[in-house]
């Protein structure tokens, strides 16, 4: 609890009497004052070639801004010692034994570190080919990243394919961090050609970074503190960067999104619950649950004590909700208001990233996470191949991706999806592929596709179209001029 929360706590308690209202009141001022301070924290990923220096970075913010735990310098000094090694900062991140001894980072890891202004968790996340599913995991949770290029190496093929994973998350607040310029005596043309090698790529990809900022970690110049020896840089040091960056407005503006994570049954009440991820819900609300497009109100939200009852939630808030009307829902299914409906399909397009050990194929069935949602889908088309590198479409038609590659691809699932494009909704409109148990692909939706005439199976009758697909579980009955339905044994004598 900080300290301006035990000053509210006291005054409170001094002049507001002994009844339990007032009690109450103040155990809400302490909630909101938590909450206000959760909303504070920023996520950042470091991202970047291996050996560009991203563990040595974070290293060196942890010590600049005496963030480590008493007794990890004199830790890490052993571990450097027992291994022959000089002291490096980036050992301060890798906690793994084995990681020590490549000198590698495998799995992601998040620290946490304060400035003047705020707090911060911080990822580092792997740099090398085979880790990058594990740089994926850690980067989706993230609302800034850091792009570290080696000054001495320049951009590299790992470079630019994180780049390109960046814009793939959605992630847009980007700073490019220049590393090592120690090691090219901090020369201004290098970081200029570099600068504008860098600046090109990401600008094909809609990304455009808030600053270049040119730095030396190991030496700790233009991280805390403006660097002497680049004194041709005006822009701000690292420290100084992140703390201007600021969090995403208007997600309680757009579209309401609340996937539903579970439905429980309490006595009489059966409670949707989920995080609702943009927009604002009140109670008395009309809203439609996709994808059957089912309409109710929502008539209460959940809770257990007293001081817990609202009548409203925001974005980023866990909610359980009791409607009016008493529906099957179950997990995966999206909750909005009825002006604001996502697109309900079986059928998408998406740019996708495979990360699997085995190529992905098409016509293979995979699981597609995306949300709360899980289905079944295949992969029908592979549209275009692309080179992470450069952006070149490839002209050749393949049935496969393998690791690491890029493609624009056709995604079909056997039951409708609820989603949305990922320009208006990155939540809903960003997924996954899972292999088997392993996490193999992830992508953003690009566009809903039509399912053609041919694939539904249609038929024409004089003046009349019909879906052939329709006589699964119901008959057209030309008396009645109505859709029966009929039960499976039945269909071989209608047809």
């Amino acid at each position: 609890m900080s300290l301006e929360i035990r000053v509210k706590l006291n005054i409170k308690i001094r002049t507001g009497g002994k009844n339990m209202e007032t009690n109450i009141k103040v155990k809400q001022i302490i909630q909101e004052e938590k909450i206000a301070a959760l909303k504070d924290v920023l996520k950042i990923v470091v991202v970047g070639h291996v050996d560009h220096g991203k563990s040595t970075l974070i290293g060196r913010l942890l010590y600049d801004t005496n963030s480590l735990p008493e007794g990890a310098i004199d830790k890490v000094k052993r571990i450097a010692k027992e291994t022959g090694k000089p002291f490096e900062y980036a050992y301060l991140l890798d906690a793994f034994e084995e990681e020590q001894k490549q000198g590698i980072t495998i799995d992601t890891t998040q620290l946490q570190f304060r400035t003047a202004q705020r707090e911060y968790v911080i990822i580092d996340a792997p740099g090398h080919k085979e880790f990058l599913k594990n740089m994926i995991s850690g980067a989706a949770n993230a609302e800034a990243a850091l792009l570290m290029v080696d000054a001495k190496e320049g951009v590299q093929e790992q470079s630019k394919r994180h780049a390109y994973m960046l814009s793939l998350l959605g992630i847009k607040k980007v700073y490019v961090i220049i590393n090592k310029m120690d090691l090219v005596d901090y020369r201004k043309e290098v970081y200029e050609k570099i600068k504008l090698e860098i600046g090109a790529f990401l600008r094909a990809l809609n990304v455009h970074p808030l600053d270049y900022i040119p730095v030396s970690a190991f030496e700790g110049e233009n991280i805390a503190r403006h660097s002497e020896q680049m004194a041709w840089f005006n822009g701000p040091s690292i420290i100084e960067a992140i703390d201007l960056i600021k969090h995403e407005e208007g997600l309680n503006n757009k579209p309401l999104r609340f996937p539903i994570q579970d439905v429980y049954k309490f006595d009489d009440r059966r409670i949707i619950a989920g995080r609702i991820e943009s927009g604002t819900l009140k109670v008395g609300d009309a809203i439609t649950i996709y994808p059957e497009g089912k309409t109710t109100h929502v008539k209460a939200f959940a809770y257990w004590q007293e001081k817990d009852k609202k009548e409203v939630a925001y974005a980023g808030e866990s909610v359980g909700i009791i409607v009016e009307d008493e529906f099957f829902n179950k997990r995966g299914e999206i909750i909005t208001h009825q002006e604001n409906a996502p697109v309900v399909t079986k059928k998408f397009r998406a740019s996708l990233f495979w990360m699997g050990r085995g190529p992905l194929e098409v016509g293979k069935k995979y699981k597609l996470k995306l949300a709360t949602e899980e289905a079944e889908v295949v992969v029908s088309e592979i549209v275009k191949l692309i080179d992470a590198t450069n952006l070149d479409r490839q002209s050749e038609i393949s049935k496969q991706i393998t690791m690491n590659g890029v493609a624009e691809v056709i995604i079909e699932a056997k039951d409708n999806l609820t989603v949305d494009l990922f320009g208006d909704s990155q939540v809903t409109g960003r997924f996954v592929l899972v292999d088997g148990y392993d996490v193999a692909g992830g992508g953003i939706i690009t566009a809903a596709e039509k399912a053609k005439a041919q694939e539904l199976g249609i038929f024409k009758a004089g003046q009349l179209t019909g879906r052939t697909d329709l006589f699964d579980e119901f008959y057209y009955n030309v008396f009645d001029y109505g859709i029966e339905k009929v039960s499976k044994w039945m269909m071989p004598i209608l047809l």
